[in-house]
């Protein structure tokens, strides 16, 4: 059963595959300088590679976007995005599978009547800006440099075609190890909260469930890459704009660098510790930093072989692609609960009891305002947000804060799960000594439960809010979450 449901997040890898594999190959492929066949394999190999080591950093980003709890959500949530890829892809567009994914669980939000972290919304949104014009700026930039050099040192035309050819094959698999780590929370990052698998050690290297779940959906992105992808590496590589050899390397390594930058966990930290602004890790488009990359050396040349009637289309297809998998995320959302009968989220209930109260007072949240709103019931994010935001003044930031503290989601600490399903070595030796010794215990929500492992052991306690311990509280947090999964009681109700 757990592979039918997974199949539309294999589907959407395929489609990835077929359709972003262009971005990182398609100017090589259609400048001539590297056949499709080796493009294809180096391709696949290296988004295995950077789905599974370097994925986890954009996933949770997305995570936070919406969480699907049921995996006949996350299933036709996956569904929806990869059949608007597929569709675009079929009209030789080189679309967003990042927009695609959002636009698909914002649809799921929606019909669940779930809350839309529009915080995490609205930085995925300023990426998609700014990844196309950094990508072309980058571009610009490693393009203008390379024609300095080219003016100042003597090559011939055979080593310049022998060097370009090598290159392109180099900065197409940094370009591919980038793609994977940026792009795999698209593919599987909705499967994530529902997470079946467990760790496991091979050949020295720990692997989390998430990374067995990125390395599933990682295959199916490779195959998407050697069976599919030829169409469209002929529109990016030539129907944009004729390009060089030398401008197909510089637009490969543009697009690498950029999604390379929007998913290093590595880096990330590296900014942070010195004091730098770090960038937020989120899945951007790769077709945009593709395009973007174009679009700088275009414009360096005077933007006379820019191809304005494609780009417009390509635009179209950008503006048009979260908008399409939203709707075919609601619609087919409704048929798989009420045809199919199959559960596709679960019932959320929400109570401002005492202890609700006695914990947003200590985050600073007024709390004056919600007597009449104490100790009833509620059944939908949407409902409760709509009352507060109607009934009281409380900001809309508090609102959400509110809302998270109160869901009521029933936790027990169970020994069998807690021995067989917990992963120790990710958690961590003190985190998980002191989650053994909360066996037998039950929580009403989530807070709960953190509060009781904090007064174990410090492990578990979150650190004073700065650039440098955001870092440290961003990886607790990942590890809470997915403890509190495991140990959250099944809802068998279906919706």
């Amino acid at each position: 059963m757990l592979i039918v449901f997974l199949s539309s997040g294999l589907f959407l890898g395929w489609s990835l595959g077929s359709n972003d594999a262009a971005n990182v190959f398609g100017t090589a492929v259609g400048s001539k300088m590297v056949r499709f066949k080796t493009a294809a394999i180096v391709a696949a190999v290296f988004i295995v590679i950077g789905a599974v080591f370097a994925g986890s950093g954009a996933a949770h980003t997305l995570g936070k976007l919406g969480a699907v709890n049921a995996i006949g959500g996350s299933f036709m949530v996956a569904l929806a995005a990869g059949i608007t890829v597929f569709w675009m892809t079929r009209l030789k567009l080189p679309v967003s599978t990042s927009q695609a994914i959002v636009g698909a669980i914002i649809g799921w939000n929606f019909f669940s009547r779930s809350l839309t972290d529009y915080d995490a919304l609205i930085k995925i949104l300023l990426t998609w800006v700014l990844c196309p014009v950094l990508a072309a700026v980058t571009a610009a930039a490693i393009f203008s440099l390379f024609r300095i050099y080219m003016r100042h040192v003597k090559l011939n035309l055979f080593r310049v075609d022998s060097h370009t050819r090598i290159g392109l094959i180099l900065v197409g698999a940094f370009g591919a190890y980038s793609l994977g780590a940026n792009n795999i929370a698209n593919v599987m990052g909705v499967f994530v909260p529902v997470a079946p698998f467990s760790g496991f050690e091979f050949l020295g290297f720990h692997f989390s469930s998430a990374q067995i779940l990125f390395f599933i959906g990682s295959l199916t992105i490779g195959a998407g890459v050697i069976t599919y992808s030829k169409k469209v590496m002929d529109t990016v590589g030539s129907s944009l704009m004729k390009i060089s050899p030398v401008a197909a390397f510089v637009v490969v390594l543009a697009e690498a660098i950029v999604l390379f930058l929007f998913s290093s966990e590595a880096l990330e930290n590296w900014l942070v510790v010195h004091g730098l602004p770090a960038i937020p890790l989120v899945p951007v488009s790769s077709s945009q930093a593709v395009v973007g990359a174009v679009i700088g050396i275009g414009l360096v040349k005077g933007g006379k072989g820019i191809h304005f009637g494609v780009l417009g289309e390509i635009a179209l297809g950008w503006v048009t692609t979260p908008v399409i998998a939203g709707i075919i995320s609601f619609v087919s959302l409704f048929f798989l609960q009420n045809v199919f009968n199959q559960n596709v989220y679960e019932q959320m209930h929400y109570k401002i009891g005492d202890a609700v109260i006695r914990y947003i007072e200590q985050k600073g949240i007024p709390t004056q305002e919600l007597a009449p709103f104490k100790n009833k019931n509620y059944y939908s994010a949407q409902e409760i947000q709509t009352i507060l935001q109607e009934k009281t003044r409380l900001k809309n930031k508090e609102i959400v804060a509110i809302i998270r503290a109160a869901n009521v989601q029933h936790f027990f600490v169970e020994k069998r799960i807690v021995e067989s399903r917990i992963d120790k070595k990710w958690v961590g030796a003190e985190r998980y000594r002191a989650l053994k010794t909360l066996v037998g215990r039950s929580y009403a929500y989530k807070f709960q439960l953190l509060k009781d492992l904090a007064s174990v052991s410090n492990s578990w306690k979150f650190k004073k809010k700065t650039p440098v311990n955001n870092l440290y509280n961003k990886q607790l947090r990942i590890k809470f979450e997915y403890v509190a999964h495991l140990l959250k009681k099944s809802n068998k109700k279906k919706i």
